[in-house]
């Protein structure tokens, strides 16, 4: 059994995910205006959907062409529910088809802005005329409208760019209304939530906790769980819910792996200790996770051995408690989607999703795996979390081990410690550490040639990397002033033995991932 935050009452809407890169983007659009909603893969069938309930749909858009055998398909029962669906790009596309369209591949592509004029008034472009500025990424278009359709409106390049069903409440779209090159995007998503769905916004992060708390409460009973704490704010979250709902039956276990960042065991401990009425136990395991590391470099590799072992180490533990069923995990949706789905790659497999081992003793509980980290936050400042737990900066499961590149090792490990410990110390004395959202270093598996104190050094180089985001699914690169870059610089290579360079990382997400690993 795994207990999330996904299976709670509530109005929902459904994202129909045909592997488009902007489908984590439209839930996102969804949840800013306090409506609940979950993305599951094309090949959800009707009834599922029925059992769901959702009060509407929304098909997103996808790189295949709906005309190919091979393309990823939906059952058309799907528009025959009576529940509003709303089709972007590839999603209006298999609508038209579904519904007995035609659709064919465009004499012209489209990609980047164009003007959409209106044609037709309908609920979805209400309060909108003339022509609005879109964003369109398509090559197929509709060419024969499906029995009972309009055409919502054109481009120069694409004569039906939007179409619409009144009487089903089907609208379809050829832009992408998600992202923010569509400037009136989020009107006309507004327009399909409230005005023709007729959603009511009633997904808070006060709701979540209430429902989230009795959901545990309801599933664990009077039975024993444990939580893998690492003081980040996504397990300390977990850990109080949890403990609300089942009070002292839960004790989180919070393991050394030898990963962390400098005195982190100490502040983490002193932390939870002295705020929170939680039971913790101190696992010292270091060399175990060291020795199980040794001679791997296979970022892979390391996420899934680290995995693995944790869970061995909460079991070995329950056993030690006695009568533990359940495990809690702070693991969130971003987690499992860049875990890899039905639909979506695996970018990398995160330590408490695709690193987990397949035979497990224990039940999962997972009360944050429907959340973006932004929402968890709010949860946090609902719970009345001290700021340092808030707004904490982001910390990977696997610790350091995948911020040193190719083999972990105590003498890198010190390295990547002392430098990180560095960075945070400099820009928190010039007030710039809460104004980004996530900061760290890498000490990459190669050594650069300096000059130190007039003689040749060979050493090490740090990469700083330091990011804006939201909820981890994009992010951009923080722009530091000359002068504060020349600062870290100096104090990191003149403060940290064995580094005679320092280099920024000014990539986005994406193409990049956060972590180097």
């Amino acid at each position: 059994m795994n207990i999330g935050g996904s299976t709670l009452s509530r109005e929902l809407v459904v994202v129909i995910d045909f592997g488009g890169q902007y489908s984590q983007l439209i839930a996102r659009r969804i949840r800013e205006e306090s409506v609940y909603c979950e993305i599951h893969p094309y090949t959800i069938s009707v009834e599922k959907i029925q059992e769901l309930s959702p009060k509407a749909i929304i098909l997103s858009g996808g790189p295949s062409s709906v005309y190919l055998d091979e393309s990823p398909d939906i059952d058309s029962e799907i528009f025959e529910l009576g529940i509003p669906v709303l089709g972007i790009c590839y999603g209006m596309q298999i609508m038209a088809k579904k519904s007995g369209g035609k659709v064919v591949r465009a004499e012209k592509r489209e990609y980047g802005k164009a003007l959409f004029e209106v044609l037709n008034g309908n609920h979805l472009t209400e309060g909108l005329s003339g022509e609005l500025l879109v964003w369109m990424s398509h090559g197929d278009s509709v060419e024969e409208l499906p029995p009972g359709f309009k055409v919502m409106g054109k481009t120069d390049n694409t004569p039906v760019a939007g179409i619409f069903n009144p009487q089903k409440q089907l609208y379809g779209v050829q832009f992408h209304l998600e992202v923010l090159h569509t400037p009136k995007g989020q009107e006309m998503l507004n327009n399909f939530l409230f005005e023709i769905a007729e959603l009511s916004s009633d997904w808070t992060m006060d709701s979540y906790i209430d429902e989230t708390v009795n959901s545990i409460k309801k599933e664990v009973g009077d039975r024993n769980a444990i939580c893998g704490l690492s003081g980040g704010i996504d397990s300390t979250v977990a850990a109080v819910l949890v403990q609300q709902a089942i009070g002292d039956n839960l004790t989180c276990i919070f393991v050394n792996h030898g990963l962390l960042r400098k005195d982190e065991e100490n502040q983490v401990l002193e932390l939870f200790r002295e705020k929170f009425d939680v039971k913790v136990v101190y696992v010292d395991a270091r060399e175990r996770f060291l020795s199980k590391l040794k001679g791997v470099t296979d970022p892979e590799q390391k996420r899934k051995i680290i995995g693995e072992e944790f869970i061995r180490v909460f079991e070995e533990e329950a056993r030690k408690i006695g009568d533990v069923d359940f495990l809690v995990q702070g693991t969130l949706y971003t987690d499992v989607v860049e875990s890899g789905t039905e639909t979506a790659s695996v970018i990398k497999s995160h330590h408490n999703v695709g690193g987990l081992p397949e035979k497990m003793e224990l039940s999962l509980i997972e009360p944050l795996n429907s959340l973006f980290k932004d929402e968890v936050r709010q949860v946090a400042k609902e719970l009345e979390m001290p700021k340092e737990v808030v707004w904490r900066h982001p910390f990977p499961g696997p610790g350091l081990a995948i911020r040193v590149l190719g083999e972990v090792t105590e003498d890198k490990l010190s390295i990547l410690k002392e430098a990180d410990a560095v960075v945070a110390d400099e820009l928190k004395k010039v007030g710039l550490y809460h104004d980004i959202w996530q900061l760290f270093t890498v000490l990459p598996d190669i050594k650069t040639v300096g000059v130190k104190g007039d003689e040749r050094s060979y050493d090490y180089p740090i990469i700083l990397r330091a990011v804006n985001s939201q909820d981890g699914m994009t992010a951009d690169w923080y722009r530091f002033s000359n002068d504060v870059l020349e600062s870290l610089s100096n104090r990191v290579v003149n403060e940290v033995e064995g580094v005679n360079r320092l280099v920024y990382d000014i990539t986005s997400k994406p193409p990049a991932t956060i972590e180097w690993e």
